[in-house]
């Protein structure tokens, strides 16, 4: 599944080619992915322009201001665990799993999602924030409000191990699989420790390598494993720099102890047995 430095490439991509551009045509082929695609989505956006592209959690919210007197919308729009959102030329043939086409001026935007678990729906900009996707978020880690005092105050007292706290995304947001297991081997803390256990220097550490890790994936393009690409088309490349997951079995890149899986959450963990003691 996409993860935040994902959904912000994606995000980032769409804004350096699609801002300002017009919807001038809008193409359904599913009534149904994890949710209902608006039947009325053609009436509410076309003849809107694209004029804000930006990321909420693991959203991509689209922002479209009307050329006649209507309501301002937005797109919301989660990729799921296989969506692709590309840019492809007016020419393009639509392919299997393409769900929804806008003709924006003379390129497309395609939504794609071959296990149909993503989510294309639309709100009025004034119902943004009072949304049912979004009223149950929390701290966004690349955002002022995540900070050093919020993380010690969400771990205080909780007693569920620190994997899975991060990946708790009524806590904070986008943190998934991956990025908490690198975070966490950046942090030298072992992923089966209590949230309640880490020390101040711990928490310090750890909120400092979050935001490093994100942004070093984000510059990378995010991880491609097999489904993910960018608004262009292309992968990314943060995978090449994975410390531990994905390399049970493999020597630590610190101290050549094989780095081992754990199960938790459903999820596999990676770590480094010396390293995250």
């Amino acid at each position: 599944m996409p993860e935040l430095p994902e959904v912000e490439t994606v995000c980032r991509g769409l804004s350096e080619n699609i801002l300002e551009l017009n919807v001038s045509s809008v193409e359904v082929y599913a009534e149904k992915l994890r949710d209902f695609i608006p039947a009325d989505l053609n009436k509410k956006i076309l003849n809107h322009t694209i004029t804000k592209i930006e990321r909420k959690a693991k959203y991509i919210l689209i922002y479209l201001t009307p050329n006649v007197n209507f309501q301002s919308q937005v797109l919301i729009i989660h990729l799921g665990m296989s969506g692709r959102l590309t840019i492809q030329d007016e020419v393009y043939e639509r392919k299997k799993h393409d769900h929804v086409i806008l003709k924006l001026n003379s390129v497309l935007l395609v939504f794609n999602d071959a296990r149909r678990f993503g989510i294309f729906t639309l709100t009025d900009l004034e119902n943004l924030s009072q949304h049912k996707l979004f009223r149950k978020l929390g701290l966004e880690p690349l955002s002022k409000e995540f900070t050093v005092a919020k993380l010690k105050a969400l771990f205080k007292n909780r007693n569920k191990n620190i994997k899975n706290t991060l990946m708790d995304a009524s806590l904070i947001v986008g943190i998934g699989n991956i990025y908490a297991s690198e975070a966490l081997f950046r942090s030298a803390i072992h992923p089966e420790r209590m949230a309640s256990s880490l020390t101040d220097k711990d928490i310090k550490k750890l909120h400092e390598q979050i935001i490093i890790t994100l942004e070093d994936a984000i510059r990378a393009g995010g991880s491609t494993l097999k489904d993910f690409s960018k608004a262009n088309g292309e992968s990314g490349y943060f995978q090449y720099q994975f410390k531990v997951y994905g390399r049970e079995g493999l020597p630590c890149f610190t101290c050549k102890t094989l780095i081992q899986r754990i199960v938790q959450g459903g999820r596999s963990s990676f770590f480094c047995s010396k390293c995250q003691k």
